[in-house]
């Protein structure tokens, strides 16, 4: 017999970038830890799951799999899934909340996942920068979770966002890519030092940036980036006597013999080099680029983009050994400047 009242135990999100499979998967889990699904109970059919929760037969179906790749269902040919085992040791359920997802954020997510172990349920939500949408995801989730990993970057209201984050047990805490003043207690952070990173990478491309005279950095209005970069650069343009310019619109800008251009977004750079291609400039002659967050393809674009990155393989390694490890503490990664053919 089918448990009574299942269907009100899964909770199916449209909002959440957990693949829908494993939102299946991490609600029966949660169910069975808090004593609503039994040993030996059926579960609904996998055309029962599609119709109700409306997905897809292949979800539904993948989602039974996985628990009973984990061991969790059993299955019984003609008659379906039940619940095989209710003793899942050492289980971890962690809320991921990221700003946005990027090719590089997407390297810190795969490597985060591939150094948990397979009984780990996550559950991964954006929240596009937008501070209210972070604070009710959070606090609608308080004391569900084992761990929550938090990736902190807001348009509007982040300055208040210490508050909400303090809500979280320390000892559940991981803060990911960048610190937050006001956060309290002893909790566990892999993360970039902006203002010193830029200014050290800057440091490191001197003899290419000898041949130029004026450094643009792109950030324009309506973009999130971090504030403290704009100051590590300042720094560096005061200290060596570079000319330079802060862009905030880049349909404003002009491109002149001399310019190296910083790019903090992956659209941003493919317009700029669209906008040099239009002129009779060189990239890596005339005019330099320098990207942010190194990414396969930077190595093959024009010859190569030079990029100023941390290593994201690394800091989702990091936070996921956070967990493992049981610890506490501020980790800051180094950065790289990845020199090519474009400055």
């Amino acid at each position: 017999m089918i448990v009574k009242n299942f269907y009100k135990y899964i909770d199916i999100s449209d909002y959440s970038a957990t693949p829908k499979y494993l939102q299946l998967a991490n609600a029966i889990t949660k169910a069975i830890n808090e004593g609503k699904l039994k040993k030996g109970e059926s579960l609904p059919s996998i055309n029962e799951l599609s119709f109700e929760f409306e997905i897809s037969r292949d979800t539904a179906e993948k989602g039974y799999k996985h628990l009973k790749n984990i061991g969790i269902l059993g299955s019984v040919p003609g008659k379906g899934y039940f619940i095989k085992n209710v003793e899942v040791e050492d289980h971890l359920k962690i809320l991921m909340l990221f700003n946005k997802l990027s090719p590089h954020k997407k390297l810190i997510y795969d490597s985060f996942v591939s150094n948990l172990p397979e009984t780990a349920a996550i559950d991964f939500f954006i929240y596009n920068n937008d501070f209210t949408f972070f604070k009710k995801l959070l606090t609608s989730r308080i004391d569900q979770y084992t761990h929550y990993l938090v990736m902190p970057h807001f348009k509007d209201g982040g300055e208040n966002a210490y508050e909400v984050i303090n809500r979280i047990p320390k000892e559940k805490l991981i803060i990911i890519d960048k610190l937050v003043p006001g956060i309290t207690g002893t909790y566990s952070a892999v993360y970039q030092n902006f203002e010193k990173d830029i200014y050290m990478a800057l440091e490191q491309a001197l003899p290419h940036l000898s041949k130029y005279h004026t450094l643009k950095i792109i950030c324009q209005s309506y973009a999130i980036y971090p504030k403290e970069v704009v100051k590590g650069f300042l720094s560096f343009c005061h200290q060596y006597a570079f000319n330079y310019l802060i862009v905030e619109d880049l349909n404003d800008v002009s491109i002149n013999e001399g310019d190296v251009f910083i790019t903090n977004r992956e659209n941003d750079l493919v317009a700029l080099i669209e906008m040099i291609l239009a002129t009779k400039l060189q990239v890596g002659k005339d005019v330099g680029v320098i990207s942010y967050n190194e990414s396969p393809l930077k190595k093959i674009i024009l010859n190569g983009i030079t990029t100023v990155s941390t290593d994201f393989q690394l800091m989702g390694q990091r936070a996921a050994f956070a967990i493992l490890e049981d610890t506490h503490e501020l980790e800051e990664l180094p950065f790289h400047l990845y020199s090519r053919a474009s400055l």
